[in-house]
């Protein structure tokens, strides 16, 4: 296939070339991102040691069973992102784009779920730092687990955010014909991104729903 419909930079050589350096480039993009969420992670183990009974009844306020949907929503979502990549492989770009919009009508369940979920605290008074007015747990721990929870569930929305945009920008490519067997790196990192945030709800989920 001709460079016009199989697009690639010169100076890397071949196409080859550019899939790797892309994927390197994602590979070394998703590092920094697991080093983000990793710093959170070990900031809720230490305050879950000095807190571990509050910490265990403030999840009970949390919706375990809309967040166990929520999780098999992203499982789910990921198959379908993966079916893309396969597809596209082939050449098939409407099936390609047909999966891509299956895993983004997930995403929006998802964040849903999860808007649902922050308008149930904040009736209730389950709210970070000096918002937090919910009297069935001291202000102390129950407000640092709110805290945790806001930011820990608060960036992974927003990296979900930006995941969908990039599966939108990724349909509208695949629509286009821009992306054939040959050529078809932005699907394969694309979908690196989405799989490592549904791997970051992987560990949030039964950090912040499933404490005992």
């Amino acid at each position: 296939m001709s460079t016009e419909t199989s697009p690639w930079e010169e100076h890397f050589g071949s196409r080859e070339n550019q899939s790797r350096a892309a994927q390197l480039g994602m590979w070394i993009f998703l590092g920094s991102e697991v080093l983000l969420f990793t710093n959170l992670f070990v900031g809720y183990a230490v305050y879950r040691y000095y807190y571990p009974e509050v910490f265990a009844k403030a999840s009970k306020h949390l919706a375990a069973d809309w967040a166990t949907v929520q999780t098999l929503l992203l499982v789910t979502s990921s198959l379908f992102v993966a079916l893309a990549v396969h597809y596209i492989r082939h050449g098939r770009q409407f099936l390609t784009a047909l999966v891509l919009l299956v895993a983004m009508g997930m995403g929006v369940g998802f964040l849903g779920i999860k808007g649902w979920e922050y308008w149930k605290h904040w009736t209730e008074g389950a709210l970070p730092g000096e918002f937090y007015r919910l009297e069935d747990l001291p202000v102390q721990g129950g407000s640092l687990f709110f805290t945790l929870y806001f930011l820990l569930t608060g960036l992974h929305a927003i990296h979900m955010l930006v995941a969908l945009g990039l599966l939108g920008w990724l349909v509208f490519g695949a629509v286009a014909g821009k992306y054939t067997a040959e050529y078809h790196i932005p699907v394969e990192v694309g979908g690196l991104y989405w799989h490592l945030v549904d791997v970051f709800w992987l560990f949030i989920y039964p950090l912040l729903y499933l404490v005992e």
